[in-house]
């Protein structure tokens, strides 16, 4: 099945951004650090051009850490970019994120001069959570569902840093359905727009290529299946995700599976690395105030 999710507030978010841009000194992009390259919005990267650039690569405890630093190498290539690893929740990473902002606007962050950055980024990353900690106070709302953040906000860290918040933003239409299914295995896309069975069957096949050990161990398997099909049939029988008859219940076998990959319980894994293949992706950036930065 093809995957499109596009909440109406989207378009206002992409219109907020292009609009506050031009006073923008540091563009905090918030990704998953377990799918850096599908939680990357295209549109974003257009509408930012050669604005100081930060890519935030959160729920670094939930990915491989082998595969994290080949992002950091990797994003750190481009002019303008860095690239910082981190667990939104823990302060003391945070903090590494305001002093970063600071190296990469020298001249801003004074008395008068405030530094202003701009946290962007698709939905359920965990844009809201960072903001928090670095405020040191409950800013903005957190939920553990995708498209939270509904309108855009400004965050006085009182550090010489403002912050604007925006809501979520994904492209219009997932031309790229390999970048789709990842971030539905990942939770950035609402459930209601996903069959379990289906995205189940895709985190199935993945995890058979880059990550069997992983499943051998989380559901206690005496071998290992052949196919993704028999991965969901091995976890139904496990899990008791059985329907009439005693058959397996493919969309409960695929919603467990998906929340112990989402929860951390098949351990640190990253759902793609800079090696991989790069599907042609079309943004679709209708804007007129986009054309004028």
């Amino acid at each position: 099945m093809a995957i499109e999710w596009y909440p109406g507030h989207m378009k206002k978010a992409k219109e907020q951004i292009a609009e506050l841009l031009p006073s923008i000194n540091v563009v905090i992009e918030v990704l998953d650090a377990r799918l850096p390259r599908s939680s990357a919005n295209p549109l974003l990267a257009e509408l930012r051009r050669h604005k100081p650039c930060i890519k935030v690569l959160n729920k670094n405890d939930l990915a491989d850490p082998v595969v994290t630093r080949a992002w950091v190498q990797y994003f750190e290539a481009e002019t303008g970019v860095r690239a910082l690893p981190l667990e939104s929740r823990q302060r003391s990473q945070a903090g590494q994120l305001t002093k970063l902002c600071l190296a990469l606007a020298p001249h801003r962050g004074k008395p008068g001069k405030p530094l202003r950055a701009m946290v962007i980024g698709i939905p359920n990353v965990g844009k809201s959570t960072l903001i928090n900690t670095l405020a040191g106070r409950r800013i903005a709302r957190i939920g553990d569902k995708p498209a939270i953040t509904t309108s855009q906000q400004q965050i006085d860290l009182r550090n010489g840093i403002i912050l604007s918040d925006t809501p979520g933003v994904l492209w219009p239409v997932l031309t790229d359905q390999d970048g789709a299914y990842r971030l539905a295995a990942s939770g950035a896309i609402g459930d209601r727009a996903i069959d379990y069975a289906d995205v189940g069957h895709f985190a199935a096949d993945f995890l058979l290529r880059r990550y069997p050990q992983a499943l051998l161990e989380r559901y206690t398997l005496p071998s290992l299946p052949e196919t993704a099909m028999a991965v969901l049939e091995a976890i139904g029988q496990r899990r008791g995700c059985l329907g009439p008859g005693g058959e397996i219940a493919y969309q409960r076998a695929g919603e467990v599976l998906l929340r112990d990959l989402r929860g951390g319980k098949l351990g640190r894994i990253s759902l793609e690395d800079p090696t991989d293949p790069v599907n042609e992706v079309v943004a679709d950036v209708d804007s007129d105030a986009s054309s004028e930065l």
